[in-house]
C-alpha cells in the first residue's frame, strides 16, 4: 500500500508550505510557495545565509541610499530564494508583495513587477513565478491588472467566499483559502460546532462554486492543523501541506479516497461580477473573515519588517 502522501498526490497537485530547500527535494512536490514568514525562517537558517549575503551585494551596487538597499536586497533575497525553488519543482512558485502594500493598487503593482524584472534578470522562466497578494478589495484588482499583463498571481489570505468571487472575476491564477486559521477563529471564540470543520467546509464551498461556473482559478487550499483536514480535501486541486504534516502523511499507509471531484458537480452560469459595494459588505458580513485577513496583513508585514531589520544589521557590518 502506498503512503497517504502518495496516494494524496493521486488526486491533488501538492505543494509544500517552506523555503527549506532540503524538505522540499525530500518530499518531491509539484510547487513551493512562500511568504514573508517563509522568507524568514529560511534566513535564520545557517544553510542559507549566503542568500543576504548576496542580496545585500547586490543592492549596495544598484541602488544608493540605505532605505533603498533594503528595499531592494528585501525583493532580491526573495527572489534568490524563490529561483533555487524552482531549479527543484516542476512547477510554480510564489513570491510575495510587501503585505504593507495590501490596501495600495499602484504600490502592489509596482513590486510586483519589480519582482518580475528580478527573476527575469537571472533568466528565470517568469511564467512559472506567481505573484502572491493578500485578498483585499485592492490586492484583488491589482491581480487583474497583473494577470492582464501576463503576470499570473496567486491571491491569499482567503477567508471568505466574497474574496474568492471576487479573485476569481479578477482573472486570478490561483487563490489560497486558508484552513486551519478559520477553525482556529471558531475554536477561539467557543463557536466551533462539534463534527464540523468550518476551515474545511470554507474550502469545499468555494471548489463547488468555481467548479460548478467552470471557473479556471486554482483553489489551493493551505494553512492546515492536522492531516485529517489535509485528507478532508483530497481532490482540491492543489494543498500547500508543512513539512511536518507531509511527514505525517508519508508515514502513515492508511488508504485515502477522492472527496472533491469536478466531474460530479452540477454546472450554472453566473453572469455579473461583483462590485467593490457589495464586496465589502459581504466580506465584512463575517467577523471572522476580518479578523482573519487583517491579522494575516499585520503577520506578514510584521515579519516583513524583521527581515529588513535582518538586512539593515548586515548592511551595517558591511559598510
Amino acid at each position: 500500500m502506498m503512503n497517504q502522501l502518495d496516494q494524496l498526490k493521486q488526486f491533488s497537485t501538492v505543494v509544500v508550505d517552506s523555503g527549506d530547500l532540503e524538505e522540499i527535494k525530500q518530499y518531491q512536490a509539484t510547487d513551493a510557495t512562500t511568504n514573508p514568514s517563509i522568507i524568514l525562517n529560511t534566513l535564520k537558517n545557517e544553510k542559507y545565509t549566503h542568500f543576504l549575503d548576496s542580496s545585500i551585494e547586490y543592492a549596495k551596487t544598484h541602488v544608493k541610499t540605505l532605505e533603498q538597499q533594503i528595499k531592494l536586497a528585501s525583493l532580491k533575497v526573495a527572489v534568490d530564494i524563490g529561483k533555487e525553488l524552482l531549479t527543484i519543482v516542476p512547477g510554480f512558485v510564489s513570491t510575495e508583495v510587501d503585505a504593507r502594500a495590501s490596501f495600495d493598487i499602484e504600490q502592489s503593482i509596482r513590486i510586483a513587477e519589480q519582482i518580475i524584472e528580478l527573476y527575469d534578470k537571472e533568466n528565470v522562466d517568469t511564467s512559472r513565478v506567481l505573484i502572491k497578494l493578500a485578498a483585499t478589495w485592492q490586492g484583488i484588482k491589482a491581480a487583474g491588472i497583473l494577470e492582464q499583463k501576463g503576470i499570473k498571481t496567486n491571491l491569499t489570505l482567503i477567508f471568505s467566499k466574497a474574496q474568492a468571487i471576487a479573485a476569481a472575476d479578477s482573472g486570478a491564477f490561483l487563490i489560497s483559502p486558508f484552513v486551519g486559521r478559520i477553525t482556529d477563529w471558531y475554536t477561539k471564540n467557543n463557536l466551533l460546532e462539534s463534527g464540523r470543520d468550518p476551515g474545511v467546509e470554507s474550502v469545499k464551498e468555494i471548489y463547488t462554486l468555481f467548479k460548478s461556473q467552470n471557473i479556471p482559478t486554482i483553489v489551493m487550499g493551505a494553512s492546515f492543523r492536522n492531516t485529517a483536514q489535509i485528507l478532508s480535501l483530497s481532490g482540491c486541486d492543489r494543498l500547500t501541506i508543512s513539512p511536518a504534516l507531509l511527514e505525517k502523511l508519508k508515514q502513515s499507509h492508511h488508504p485515502i479516497v477522492q472527496i472533491l471531484n469536478s466531474n460530479f458537480i452540477n454546472k450554472t452560469k453566473r453572469n455579473s461580477k461583483m462590485i467593490e459595494s457589495d464586496f465589502y459588505w459581504e466580506h465584512n458580513s463575517s467577523e471572522m473573515a476580518v479578523a482573519k485577513l487583517s491579522e494575516g496583513i499585520r503577520g506578514f508585514a510584521k515579519d516583513q519588517i524583521t527581515m529588513e531589520s535582518l538586512l539593515l544589521s548586515k548592511l551595517n557590518q558591511s559598510n
